[in-house]
């Protein structure tokens, strides 16, 4: 799915999950660490100059890794779409604590819409079995593929 600037603008300005200034050094080569502003938006990471209103990036968290390094720091690791010499990106951040830093790390994880999708799933069932009807039917999308429980354990 493509996104244009308008509407990840748009997206950039919602409420956040999360919000903070953190150390922020990117996937290229020489790169260093900066001072961003960084905010969660569903399964969006946007990240803003401290000065600016507008983001100078944004990561979809879809497939995405997260992954402690150093005490206080993690990365996110992000497949490069149709790169084979350079299989993924990775984007290395530095929080003012390790608080900070392990609040973070569970923000992203749970930021996916593969985990999204496997709580929606793992809670109709619990809706189910306590009222014995589907939560989803009033909706009118109970039968869709993408929320069937088949094959899936979550």
């Amino acid at each position: 799915m493509r996104y244009n600037e308008k509407e990840l603008q748009a997206l950039s300005r919602q409420p956040a999950e999360m919000a903070a200034e953190l150390g922020m050094r990117g996937p290229k080569k020489g790169s260093v660490l900066k001072r961003r502003l960084v905010k969660l938006v569903v399964n969006f990471l946007f990240y803003f100059r401290t000065d600016e209103a507008e983001p100078v990036g944004a990561l979809l968290l879809e497939r995405c890794r997260v992954v402690r390094e150093e005490p206080g720091t993690f990365s996110i690791s992000v497949p490069s779409p149709g790169f084979i010499e350079d299989p993924e990106r990775k984007y290395h951040f530095e929080c003012s604590s390790e608080e900070q830093c392990q609040e973070w790390m569970e923000a992203l994880r749970r930021a996916s819409y593969e985990f999204m999708r496997r709580s929606l799933i793992f809670y109709r069932n619990e809706i189910r079995k306590v009222t014995g009807k589907d939560p989803l039917e009033q909706f009118g999308i109970s039968e869709e593929a993408r929320f069937q429980l088949s094959g899936l354990q979550a």
